[in-house]
């Protein structure tokens, strides 16, 4: 047996190999587990990435939506100015024909009149203006402006002093109106007087 026999004598060929490889199969698992954390690095990353793409989008969806109901409320309401300023004109036409004298009603000029009115306000309808339903309505604040109480069913409009109108779903100007305040009821004094009286007269 010659010394190179001698050196290999007793030892298995595959611990012969492992023995080559400086500490066996530990930088294997070493290098899987490396390998495992760095997937876990980057699908977290891809899941960041995921969630902000996600965000951004829902933002720019929002963004969109947003602007187009500005527009939208831009067309809606830009003539809102306008319109105010041109109610008190409605007003003085319709307060002009409600007075028109009886000797004065089958003149030709008052259906010129009444015509331009009636064009007038449907211009406005067009616009998306209408009146405020008040009289013999409940008072609600949203829509009416008490100026005055006077006797009537409680809390409902007895009189309408100015109309209101709205532009489609906004109160353009609220309308002015007098609202019950309940039926005035005699003391009770007054109504044992007011028996007394009977008594005597009978």
């Amino acid at each position: 047996m010659n010394s190179k026999d001698a050196s290999f004598e007793g030892e298995h060929p595959a611990e012969a190999e492992l023995a080559e490889v400086p500490g066996g199969q530990e930088p294997v698992g070493e290098d899987v587990e490396s390998l495992k954390q760095a997937l876990d690095e980057e699908r977290a990353k891809a899941e960041g990435y995921l969630a902000n793409w996600q965000r951004a989008q829902a933002d720019f969806i929002n963004y969109k939506r947003r602007t187009e109901q500005e527009r939208s409320e831009a067309v809606s309401f830009g003539n809102a100015a306008l319109i105010l300023g041109l109610l008190p004109v409605l007003d003085d036409l319709e307060r002009a024909l409600d007075s028109v004298p009886d000797g004065l009603a089958q003149d030709g000029w008052l259906d010129g009149i009444t015509l331009i009115y009636r064009k007038f306000k449907a211009v406005l309808e067009e616009q998306g203006v209408s009146e405020i339903e008040a009289l013999g309505e409940p008072f609600d604040p949203h829509f009416h402006e008490a100026m005055l109480f006077g006797e009537g069913d409680e809390g409902m409009v007895v009189e309408e002093i100015q109309k209101g109108y709205r532009l489609h779903d906004r109160v353009l100007r609220p309308t002015r109106v007098m609202v019950g305040k309940g039926e005035e009821e005699g003391t009770e004094e007054e109504l044992q007087e007011g028996d007394n009286g009977q008594g005597n007269r009978d």
